[in-house]
């Protein structure tokens, strides 16, 4: 327990650090400097348990932010009180969806938050002795890097090259190499030297290094059109591990603490999980009964359940689902429409029983033939699979879904970016 303590103490300075360094400095003569922090191996374990929690705790995480903005904008979830003025925007979308939003300004600060730190951690894990630990610190800040880096890339049309003053932009695609980029460094330096057992010890328990890597490759490979290379890197993916962000009494579950306990936020839209009528899901599949619970006597009738359904339900960083899909839909892209049809219908038949986090649609094999068919199952299938995860935007642009199934294609750029930065692009119309 005074292990734990002290990295959190870590990780709590560092955020004092960091709002420091944007007012006056008031230097406490009894507290460790930021160069001391950052030359000690404990004080970066610190650093990456910081960001991971800037990344998935609180209603101001960009987790929470991702699951809203995209929750809204693809009708996943319906708003419960118009009081909640960053969601109420989100309910209209379009231009009622404006620079003001603090959910976006939430993502857009606390995504360049963590992509800060975590170059910092990359940068002073060179000098840490300890090869073994150096490849924990490494591999553990380059996947939050590369979250935040796809994140921002998911959620508006350009994002900063950097972190800093009056940083340029670069095109979201090129937002998303970098990220893939990020994640190889860390693929190699594991190859050579893998984390040692002493900083799992002292890491925040839950994400599986090497699996977590290359799933994010994959997804991220995928977005890009790379389908070859993201086909390569789904099957170094191993389908048995589980890599998840987890939660405790005291720091709970963002979406659960923010939306599904009060039921004064947001909530599941209904059994469609957001489809037309023409890809809904079948009643019979399982995985409504997974992503939703029915309550009979106060309204809204459908409520958020999966894994926003306690205080300390994890929420996992990739599903096993998600990766087979990959893989059907780079096959299909690649004209291989067998072997697409075979990863889809893994996914499809899956029983709850059968599947690590327990989503299953337990349905009968899909007998999809062409093309068209195969890539319109795989699109329906991932929204059902992985409802809530903040990835269904991404997959309508990629899939040429109609703009009047959305309410936002690509969000505008917070004040606090714009009014401090003159490189900020203009804001998309839609």
């Amino acid at each position: 327990m005074k292990k734990i303590q002290y990295i959190y103490q870590f990780a709590f300075l560092l955020g004092i650090l960091s709002l420091a360094s944007c007012k006056k400095d008031f230097p406490n003569p009894n507290a460790p400097t930021t160069d001391q922090v950052f030359s000690s191996a404990r004080g970066l374990v610190g650093v990456n348990i910081g960001a991971q929690r800037v990344y998935s705790f609180g209603g101001a995480s960009v987790l929470y932010g991702m699951v809203t903005a995209n929750g809204f904008a693809t009708n996943e979830v319906i708003l419960m009180n118009a009081g909640n003025v960053a969601e109420f925007q989100f309910s209209r979308g379009g231009s009622t969806v404006d620079n003001t939003n603090t959910v976006l300004a939430n993502i857009w600060t606390n995504s360049n938050k963590v992509i800060y730190d975590a170059n910092t951690v990359l940068a002073a894990a060179a000098n840490v002795n300890d090869k073994g630990y150096a490849s924990g610190l490494i591999a553990h800040a380059s996947i939050l890097k590369a979250l935040a880096m796809g994140t921002l890339s998911m959620y508006w049309e350009q994002v900063p090259e950097g972190i800093g003053a009056n940083v340029k932009f670069r095109g979201r695609m090129e937002g998303f190499d970098a990220a893939i980029a990020v994640i190889n460094s860390a693929l190699s330096t594991l190859s050579s030297t893998p984390v040692s057992a002493t900083y799992l010890s002292d890491a925040t328990p839950g994400i599986d290094y090497v699996n977590t890597l290359n799933a994010l490759k994959a997804r991220y490979l995928l977005f890009t059109g790379k389908n070859a290379d993201a086909l390569t890197a789904a099957n170094l993916v191993d389908l048995t591990k589980r890599s998840t962000f987890n939660y405790d009494a005291i720091s709970t579950n963002p979406i659960f603490t923010t939306a599904t306990a009060t039921n004064n936020v947001f909530q599941a839209i209904d059994s469609t999980l957001g489809l037309p009528a023409t890809l809904a899901p079948a009643l019979t599949d399982g995985r409504i009964a997974f992503y939703t619970s029915i309550n009979a006597t106060i309204a809204p009738r459908y409520r958020i359940n999966g894994f926003y359904n306690s205080t300390t339900s994890s929420i996992p960083i990739y599903l096993p689902g998600e990766i087979m899909l990959i893989k059907a839909e780079a096959m299909a892209r690649t004209n291989n429409l067998t072997g697409a049809l075979t990863e889809l219908n893994k996914v499809i038949t899956k029983t709850a029983t059968a599947d690590l986090f327990k989503v299953g649609a337990g349905l009968s094999a899909s007998t999809a033939s062409t093309s068209t068919e195969i890539l319109d199952e795989i699109y329906k299938n991932r929204c059902i699979e992985l409802y809530m995860s903040g990835l269904k935007l991404e997959d309508m642009r990629r899939f040429g879904r109609p703009v009047t199934e959305r309410k936002r294609n690509f969000f505008p750029y917070p004040f606090r970016e714009r009014d401090g930065n003159p490189n900020t692009p203009s804001d998309p119309s839609f």
